[in-house]
């Protein structure tokens, strides 16, 4: 491969470019970010304390009192071992604890977590104070019940928690009101029933603390392990649906004060949803937190509940808790697909998509299915995916590469127009006009092919990006055996400055094919198009040489999937490009021919 001046400069420039953008990032931009950030978690923290010395002093209305119930058969709380406080099914295993009747373990069975080499925990960063479906009397910042509750397992999948507590009303007379969880399962389901019930003893007249009744938490995060740091492609996003629309924002110490019909968070793969029985009964404030004890950060979402009146109470949840897959979520809209009898619930709408382009990614998501069937290779799919859709652009791309030929063809009469009417605007378009509509050629033609590439790319993108599917699936084992993150030829341990930190301790080699793919594609693009010269010229290198040596930096850890879809169809546009190269060398010796006599005139 010959390198003259301009390739060798555009070369220079593009890591000139990319070392000037990690250093303008690096010195001027994250400073300032950081600063933003900071000045927003202060003003958080601030917020944050008031309202905690406010439940503070809602907390010391409340006192225990040990008297005996019909939710209970005996009077005196016992402890009860860690088996009768275990709940199993075909999908889930979970453990409670009688502190607060909460949760602290809530395993996937059947999503396999490599990093612990058990099934994915969804009750994550657990700790004394902070455990998984606990509850607050009042609002928000209410500190969780911590007492410890009596234990009433009804049978292999049901189990409650029931204790009795005092409140003083703003007269300070003392009122007494039974407390109820309750956890329902099922086998074959990710969603579990939650009912909460108050139940007036004595001289009971609501409860209405700070304007709430109660507030009940998710886990406090989810797994598999979220680092930021070493996985931007990664998340974690509060949900909602809100009259009909989908919620989708990434996670901060927030609130969002809007009805919603479920709220939650999700993770990449994983999602924590919870739907009310019924919605009115609830505040439309959902606070949203990261604070955290430990040095994991949270992902936690707070549902208040409205004030009780006088009288007995029982709310019904319906929480789910487990993939971020469609074919799991949307089973909620049809009653007879789950075992709830769930209608119209929507949680499929927790699907991360990129908006506009929704619907063709449920074609492509179709597509994958299909050919996944066939092959039994989610990788092998991507591949024949990639085929398919090379196979039906291929006459656009043709098409293209004619016009550009056209336009070629085309240029000596353009310049003669242009240089004739270079003082008269509205004449010179007319001439153009002319000229094209003569030629038979429409200079937007080239655009489709353009748009429906980039409609593709971004559809793609979502879709390798976030598709369930992919988390574990294997497509050359030993080199890439999770089509959900980057693949992996070498990894070490010992951390090394500078380069630990942009490959995360794994050489790749698919981002070495990708962009030698790129290079290639580049320069048999150009054997195409000789025509270009001068300023054109100069451009199309730094495009070619450039480009992919910034994408390489760009791509080198993005899911395996993704870059294995986008390597596939470089190779493919090779092969294809070739073709038109040749359709063009022997469009371009036929007009010479017919020019020939026409100069020899």
């Amino acid at each position: 491969m010959n390198f003259d001046k301009n390739t060798i400069w555009a070369i220079v420039l593009s890591f000139i470019v990319i070392v000037g953008a990690f250093f303008v990032n690096t010195m001027f931009i994250m400073p300032k970010q950081k600063a933003a950030m900071e000045a927003r978690q202060l003003e958080q923290a601030k917020l944050e304390a008031e309202q905690k010395e406010k439940a503070q002093a809602a907390n010391e209305q409340l006192s225990l009192s040990s008297e005996n119930t019909d939710f209970v058969e005996n009077e005196n709380i016992e402890l009860v071992s860690e088996s009768d406080l275990t709940i199993t099914t075909d999908k889930v295993k979970v453990v409670f604890s009688q502190k607060g009747g909460d949760i602290i373990s809530y395993r996937l069975t059947d999503h396999f977590d490599k990093d612990t080499g058990l099934g994915v925990e969804m009750a994550d960063n657990i700790t004394a104070s902070n455990r998984a479906f606990s509850i607050a009397f009042g609002d928000s910042y209410a500190s969780a019940l911590n007492e410890t509750f009596n234990v009433k397992k009804e049978d292999d999948h049901t189990i409650g928690f029931y204790r009795t507590y005092d409140i003083k009303d703003s007269e300070g007379k003392s009122q007494k009101f039974m407390i109820g969880k309750r956890y329902s399962f099922k086998d074959g389901e990710y969603v579990f029933k939650y009912d909460i019930t108050i139940k007036p003893l004595d001289s009971f007249t609501g409860l209405n603390i700070n304007g709430s009744s109660y507030t009940i938490r998710t886990s406090p995060q989810v797994g598999p392990h979220y680092d930021p740091k070493n996985n931007r492609y990664d998340v974690r996003q509060y949900l909602s649906l809100s009259s009909g629309k989908r919620v989708q924002k990434n996670f901060s110490s927030k609130e969002y004060s809007k009805d919603y019909e479920w709220a939650g968070m999700g993770g990449k793969y994983f999602a924590i949803l919870v739907k009310p029985a019924s919605p009115v009964n609830m505040q439309p404030t959902v606070r949203c937190s990261v604070e955290s004890s430990t040095n994991y950060q949270n992902s936690q979402v707070f549902l208040s509940r409205k004030p009780i009146e006088n009288g007995y109470v029982t709310d019904e949840y319906y929480v789910y808790v487990g993939p971020r897959s469609e074919n799991e979520l949307i089973k909620y809209n049809s009653s007879d697909k789950n075992a709830w009898n769930l209608v119209n619930s929507r949680f499929n709408q927790a699907l991360q998509t990129s908006g506009f382009f929704s619907i063709f990614e449920t074609v492509l998501k179709w597509s994958l299915e299909m050919i996944y069937k066939l092959v039994h290779n989610w990788g092998v799919s991507i591949i024949i995916l990639t085929v398919i859709l090379k196979v039906i652009l291929f006459p656009l791309n043709k098409k293209t590469a004619m016009g550009s030929l056209k336009m070629q063809e085309l240029q000596p009469k353009m310049q003669a127009i242009q240089e004739k009417y270079k003082n008269n605007k509205q004449k010179l378009g007319e001439e153009m006009n002319k000229l094209y509509k003569q030629a038979g050629y429409n200079p937007t033609s080239g655009c489709l092919p353009m748009i429906a590439q980039m409609v593709i790319l971004f559809a793609m993108y979502n879709v390798f990006n976030n598709y369930f599917e992919f988390r574990g699936a294997s497509f050359i084992h030993g080199w890439i055996d999770d089509l959900s993150v980057g693949d992996s030829i070498w990894s070490w341990k010992t951390s090394i400055p500078l380069l630990s930190g942009f490959t995360h301790n794994n050489l790749r080699l698919l981002p070495f094919i990708y962009t030698a793919s790129q290079l290639l594609n580049g320069k048999i693009t150009q054997y195409g198009n000789p025509g270009a010269a001068g300023q054109s010229q100069a451009s199309m290198k730094f495009m070619m040489y450039g480009m992919p040596l910034l994408f390489f930096f760009l791509f080198y850890n993005v899911p395996s999937g993704l870059l294995l879809y986008w390597t596939s169809s470089n190779i493919f546009q090779i092969g294809q490009q070739i073709i038109i190269n040749r359709i063009m060398k022997a469009k371009r010796a036929e007009l010479a021919e017919k020019q020939a006599p026409a100069k020899r005139r």
